[in-house]
């Protein structure tokens, strides 16, 4: 008899786990909740319901079950969690004190210096989220993820030329990643080196030709490269179905040297919405 309640509690967690997975999070939440009637400190059902809270933009709702298992245990992932909860309940002081401590740990829980870095950007503490980032890699110099981070960070950091070293030997390291070429091309990009972004955006959308973003930014290397016709067929592609896009397409038109600008968007988007034409 003393097996059925931890089974039933087993289960509810189970149902609680696929909701979330499946982004139903009223419905992860509600059940994650039930279970924590059972086990106040039970650490996967508060992580359900605060992963479920948090998708549900409730992040001050989120703090108090992951306070109290965070209290009770030594879990790097519940005080990550935790710290990310409280930045986004708009008590940044409080969640970046607590991935400070989080991050300070040994041996080392690598997400949360992503997450520190992550909150400090957002702050606009963009020197200390590179040096953080940095101290990550020292400890982790093998790590791919860690590597893009610094690169996009730095890139953040308007320190182009670091970021391109940075992401240029992650590219080496591991080539034909598609997170890392996209980064490296769009520090490329914005050092002005357009035909080698181009390049990388094309091998991008081999593998992900429904990375809308990525199309829109090979577009405007096209432009840029002169290729005036095949950057606007480009934007064409990007805004066909898409109406939401008509605002980056409009962008990527009016912000290029060889681009065009419209002063209203019914404009834009008459003249994106011609007949497609072929890109390269």
């Amino acid at each position: 008899m003393s097996g059925k309640p931890n089974n039933a509690l087993a289960q509810l967690l189970q149902q609680a786990f696929f909701a979330l997975r499946a982004k139903q999070f009223d419905v992860a939440a509600r059940l994650a909740a039930e279970a924590l009637k059972s086990n106040r400190t039970d650490r996967n059902a508060a992580m359900i319901l605060a992963h479920a809270l948090l998708g549900q933009n409730r992040a001050g709702e989120a703090i108090p079950p992951l306070d109290k298992v965070a209290r009770r245990s030594n879990d790097p992932e519940v005080e990550t969690l935790l710290g990310h909860a409280l930045c986004g309940a708009h008590r940044e002081s409080e969640g970046i004190a607590q991935l400070r401590r989080t991050a300070a740990r040994r041996p080392p829980y690598l997400p949360a210096f992503q997450e520190l870095a992550g909150q400090l950007a957002k702050a606009g503490q963009l020197d200390e989220a590179v040096k953080v980032i940095e101290d990550a890699v020292a400890l982790s110099p093998s790590s791919i993820e860690l590597k893009v981070d610094l690169g996009r960070l730095s890139l953040q950091n308007n320190d182009r030329a670091k970021a391109l070293a940075v992401l240029t030997s992650v590219r080496d390291a591991a080539p034909g990643r598609a997170d890392v070429l996209v980064e490296l091309a769009k520090a490329l990009l914005l050092d002005g080196k357009y035909a080698e972004a181009a390049e990388l955006y094309r091998h991008v959308l081999a593998q992900r030709p429904d990375d809308i973003l990525s199309q829109a930014n090979r577009a405007i290397c096209l432009m840029e490269m002169g290729k005036r016709d095949c950057g606007e067929a480009a934007l064409r592609n990007v805004l066909r179905g898409r109406p939401q896009m008509l605002g980056r397409a409009a962008f990527a038109l009016a912000s290029t040297t060889h681009g065009r600008f419209f002063f209203r968007p019914s404009a834009a988007a008459k003249f994106l919405e011609r007949e497609l034409a072929p890109t390269p």
